[in-house]
């Protein structure tokens, strides 16, 4: 499983022009589901989002959690994280998931940040999303639960 985890100062999500999930301050987090992925994958994952350290503190220092901040979670489907552009021209897409299984893992994900208190807004999965951001720093970085990544 892979995800990109943006600090933002605000989010949103549009489908067919209407907005289906936005935050303010906090983590816009595109997730990629791989083929063998499981439940303790999106765990994983979804403490990672959690508790990762890149708010800044009173010393201006990145210490604290989205968590720790208040802030709130956009969660996004993007099958396309799981892309193999070593070959050709063209990225193939056999190493992701079927799309019922990246939808249960997006579920787990979700259910598991939600369970740490945090306010959780998704995409629309399998639809074609227009994602707006502000990205405060900016902060981008690539989680996996690949312990080898």
């Amino acid at each position: 499983m892979r995800a990109v985890v943006q600090r933002v100062s605000e989010a949103a999500v549009e489908v067919d022009g209407e907005v289906v999930g936005a935050i303010d301050r906090g983590l816009l987090v595109l997730v990629g589901c791989a083929e063998g992925d499981t439940h303790d994958d999106a765990r994983l994952i979804a403490d990672r989002i959690a508790n990762l350290r890149i708010f800044e503190d009173d010393e201006g220092k990145m210490n604290l959690s989205v968590s720790d901040i208040g802030g709130e979670v956009l969660l996004v489907p993007n099958f396309t994280l799981c892309g193999d552009c070593r070959k050709g021209r063209r990225p193939s897409f056999t190493g992701a998931c079927s799309p019922e299984q990246a939808a249960g893992l997006m579920d787990d994900i979700a259910a598991y940040v939600a369970g740490t208190g945090l306010s959780v807004a998704r995409g629309a999965f399998g639809e074609k999303m227009a994602v707006s951001l502000v990205n405060s720093g900016p902060v981008t970085l690539l989680l996996s639960s690949d312990r080898e990544f």
